[in-house]
């Protein structure tokens, strides 16, 4: 049998057999009666045989039409209930919203403060957040798993991505209390060239380079000591001493409980936080509303420790 049979067919059918009369049904589908008749004949094609005897006064329905009322009513209702469910799932996301991290902004109650501002704007709208693993710099963004991020730049990809930036910290350097370097209360990036270093995974790509500060190496490749794509990992690699590594002043209490401390770096520049999205999703309400809410936050001074400006992104 082909494959090539569509709803409208099908509904066609249904309904000419249910009726037993092409007027009736074909007021009842909206369509003139020639067209109704085109449609049959179109289905009768593609099965080979014919599914009506029909005169001047009546219509009936063949073996085969017999055959294929009840497939073609079961068909009609699986298609019906597959179109509920994706209308269901479209209506969701337009009152859902997904945030992305990778770990939580912290920062003196960012988060909270954003979320409070966006459902006063967006009453109707769920918010879901959806923590990500460090081997996506995007934070769920590139394959679709969030609506907006809380991301550092610079992002693999960028030119997909608009962003605004929410907070510029210095890059600490983390490392055991033990470390030789641990001692002195500010660090030249210039004496960390050859300490092994803590890295991203390879897919964080040119995130993977900012954190291990390629652009102050001066051409020097650096050491990996080892991979890493969670905080926990962060933190037992630098107890286990692994190596050392750069973080945001601001993450620096996710690493710090004990064991591990934390020092400014002469010789390399901030770092920057950023919520992000698709450029392609810039025209959806609850993404600009987001977005809106959180520069709002930013702009009215919320206490989340380490902002150094209002800048806006791309």
């Amino acid at each position: 049998m082909t494959t090539d049979v569509h709803s409208k067919g099908l509904r066609a059918f249904v309904t000419v057999a249910e009726e037993l009369h092409f007027t009736r049904a074909a007021d009842l589908l909206y369509v003139s009666q020639p067209a109704l008749s085109k449609q049959i004949r179109s289905l009768e094609r593609e099965l080979g045989v014919e599914l009506f005897r029909r005169d001047r006064h009546s219509v009936a329905l063949t073996e085969a039409g017999e055959a294929l009322l009840p497939h073609a009513r079961r068909a009609l209702q699986a298609w019906e209930e597959g179109a509920g469910a994706v209308a269901r799932v479209r209506a969701a996301r337009r009152t859902t919203l997904v945030v992305g991290m990778s770990t939580s902004p912290g920062r003196g109650g960012l988060l909270p403060a954003i979320r409070s501002r966006f459902s006063a704007a967006h009453p109707e709208a769920t918010v879901r957040l959806r923590q990500v693993s460090w081997e996506d710099p995007t934070a769920g963004l590139a394959n679709g798993d969030a609506d907006v991020a809380f991301v550092w730049l610079p992002l693999p990809g960028a030119g997909r991505y608009a962003w605004t930036v929410v907070a510029e910290e210095p890059r600490l350097v983390a490392l055991p209390e033990t470390h030789p370097l641990a001692a002195r209360p500010e660090v030249d990036f210039a004496d960390l060239l050859d300490e092994p270093f803590l890295a991203l995974p390879p897919s964080a790509g040119v995130l993977r380079d900012h954190w291990l500060a390629l652009d102050a190496r001066g051409g020097r490749p650096p050491r990996v000591g080892a991979e890493i794509a969670g905080t926990e990992e962060t933190y037992e690699a630098l107890v286990g001493g692994l190596g050392v590594c750069l973080v945001a002043e601001g993450n620096a209490p996710l690493l710090t409980l004990g064991g591990v401390v934390t020092r400014p770096v002469r010789g390399i520049g901030p770092t920057r936080y950023a919520l992000a999205w698709r450029r392609a999703d810039g025209g959806r309400a609850l993404v600009r509303g987001y977005a809106e809410a959180c520069r709002r936050v930013r702009d009215s001074g919320a206490r989340h420790r380490g902002v150094r400006g209002a800048a806006s992104g791309r």
